[in-house]
């Protein structure tokens, strides 16, 4: 009679062991995954950091096409501009331009500077109307050119 006690104490208390060695695992196996999740979103981070240092949108972005003409007032560059991503990683977003409107002895009578709202999907085209400035009186030519812009991977 006092035997079957004294088994069912180990028994329990073997119980008891068991429940501790299985929590002890589990909080083992929680704090790796959670340290190793963490370790690879910083890797993955870095490694895509990496990447978009390479970026280079004034080299990427080609201006294909840059066509200017005065409103129906006459009073502001209307330009047209059709842009082409030669770049096979990047999305170029957010693009700084740069235009000079120059006089026929090649003075620069006045530069703008603004930025297109606009993305260029990788090896994408995009065309692009804007409004640019007032236009400037005694223009001879003018000149459209990339000066910027954001890159995102895809």
């Amino acid at each position: 009679m006092f035997e079957a006690a004294k088994e069912d104490k180990e028994l329990g208390l073997h119980k008891a062991w068991i429940a501790v060695g299985v929590l002890i695992v589990g909080v083992i196996g929680i704090v790796g995954f959670y340290f190793f999740n963490r370790s690879s979103a910083q890797h993955a981070a870095q490694t895509s950091a990496a990447v978009l240092a390479d970026a280079n949108g004034v080299r990427d972005l080609k201006v294909q096409k840059a066509a200017m003409q005065k409103d129906s007032f006459g009073t502001t560059a209307v330009w047209s501009v059709t842009l082409v991503n030669k770049s096979d990683k990047f999305i170029y977003t957010d693009i700084d331009y740069q235009t000079d409107y120059i006089a026929a002895d090649n003075s620069l009578i006045f530069q703008n500077k603004g930025t297109l709202a606009v993305s260029v999907a990788p090896d994408g085209e995009l065309t692009k109307e804007f409004r640019d400035a007032a236009y400037p009186p005694n223009v001879a030519w003018f000149k459209f050119k990339i000066t910027g812009a954001k890159a995102k991977l895809p």
